[in-house]
C-alpha cells in the first residue's frame, strides 16, 4: 500500500508527486477501472487472448521473424 511520510520543510505539492508516482507503480488505478463494470468471463478470456496474440506479434518482429 502506497504511503509517504510528510517531513517538516517539505511541501504538500512534492509530497503527492511522490504519492502519485507510488500509486501508479503499484497499479492501483489500472486495477480500478478494470474493476469497474462486470465483466463476462468469456470476454475476459478473449481480451486475454487478443492481448497474447498481440504479445506474440510484437515478440516475432522483434526477433526479425515475421513480415
Amino acid at each position: 500500500m502506497p504511503g509517504v511520510i510528510i517531513r517538516p520543510g517539505e511541501s504538500l505539492e512534492k509530497m503527492m508527486r511522490i504519492f502519485k508516482k507510488q500509486v501508479e507503480k503499484a497499479g492501483i488505478i489500472g486495477d480500478l477501472k478494470k474493476r469497474m463494470h462486470y465483466e463476462k468471463p468469456s470476454i475476459r478470456l478473449k481480451k486475454k487472448s487478443i492481448a497474447a496474440r498481440k504479445r506474440r506479434i510484437k515478440q516475432m518482429r522483434k526477433l526479425g521473424l515475421a513480415e
